[in-house]
């Protein structure tokens, strides 16, 4: 698991007591050899993440929430250690799980140790002009696209995470999870838009039979697949939200991210995807359809979905800057409040999409 180095030093670690966490892992982790070396890896919503090497140079990665005050269910160790377990003997890519540590004793929080993976994430076209050449993208476009479809054809239950949330309901709940802060939104962020309300109003009426459950990433791109030297996702990581769910919804979600040179509104700015080599989202649509023989007839729905949440999830993130709950410090604030409006615009349009 590669990533840019932030610190680098055996002491500077927060939020571990680096001495207890080296007697925890001598313990329970065969085959790292203390003291370790700690080097912090950024990404990762914002949890702690380090590079561990040993004193036999051998490599793994511990990962722990960030410090302070945490929503009951925000960046669950256990979940992802759940998850990484189970589907490390399946054909999806997954970092091996070495340890987890449930005693917030050893370090004031949950952690877990897992392998180190020789691989990198794309998050801007400079990632891949270092990491991926052009000969490659395509080879990392089919990789990205069937370890997807591969994530969605497990049975839960047959893996051991058939209670890693509810089956039923999966859409239905999100939207109203969203309206709800969209509308505690409006005060705080001065902004509200007839088309939130009236695209959630629509969601809900044209709500599509949800098929068996599946385990869903939930924020599954470039950014938290890790390519490898060859170009194939060596390893998928950050599965602190995955739940049971729609697997349609998440193909939209890394649709929706897969920005093509064309699109008028990119999904984020400098979208590594917009580079030659890279084939369209249709192309990737048809290869997940012919690998899991899903109808998908009404993926504009799912599609639509998506806008519409990341614009209720960036209204309430303008709503938090306006408010001074959070440090506005180099966003610019337009941009974002811009971006809103364009979620919902591109939400309108998978629904023309769908209605014509």
């Amino acid at each position: 698991m590669s990533a840019t180095p932030n610190t680098s030093s055996t002491h500077a670690t927060p939020g571990y007591d680096t001495a207890a966490v080296q007697a925890w892992i001598k313990a329970h982790v065969p085959g790292l050899t203390p003291p370790l070396h700690w080097t912090r890896l950024e990404g990762g919503h914002s949890n702690l993440t380090y590079l561990l090497q040993d004193a036999h140079g051998r490599k793994a990665v511990i990962r722990r929430p960030p410090m302070g005050e945490l929503l009951p269910k925000a960046h669950d160790m256990g979940r992802e250690w759940a998850i990484i377990s189970a589907l490390g003997p399946t054909s999806v890519p997954v970092p091996q799980a070495l340890g987890f540590c449930e005693d917030p004793s050893v370090t004031g929080a949950h952690f877990y140790v897992m392998g180190f993976v020789d691989g990198a994430p794309l998050y801007v076209t400079a990632d891949v002009q270092r990491l991926l050449p052009l000969q490659r993208r395509e080879r990392f476009a089919h990789s990205f696209i069937d370890v997807l479809a591969d994530l969605h054809s497990i049975d839960p239950d047959q893996v051991g995470l058939g209670e890693l949330g509810k089956k039923d309901g999966y859409i239905e709940r999100q939207l109203k999870t969203w309206y709800r802060s969209w509308n505690a939104s409006i005060e705080d962020a001065r902004m509200d838009d007839p088309r939130a309300h009236a695209l959630q109003q629509y969601f809900l009426e044209h709500l599509p039979e949800q098929g068996p459950a599946r385990v869903v990433h939930g924020d599954y791109g470039t950014h938290n697949c890790l390519v490898g030297p060859d170009g194939a996702i060596a390893a998928v990581v950050d599965w602190e939200i995955s739940t049971l769910g729609d697997p349609l919804a998440d193909l939209a979600y890394a649709l929706n991210q897969w920005t093509e040179p064309g699109d008028t509104v990119p999904f984020r700015s400098d979208a590594p995807t917009t580079l030659p080599g890279f084939p369209p989202r249709q192309a990737l649509i048809d290869r997940y359809a012919q690998r899991t023989g899903r109808n998908l007839a009404q993926l504009d729905y799912y599609v639509g979905f998506n806008r519409w949440k990341s614009a209720a999830i960036g209204h309430g993130v303008y709503a938090r800057y306006l408010a001074g709950k959070k440090s506005s410090d180099g966003v610019d604030l337009p941009e974002l409040r811009q971006r809103v409006l364009n979620f919902l615009a591109l939400a309108e349009q998978a629904v023309a999409r769908l209605e014509g």
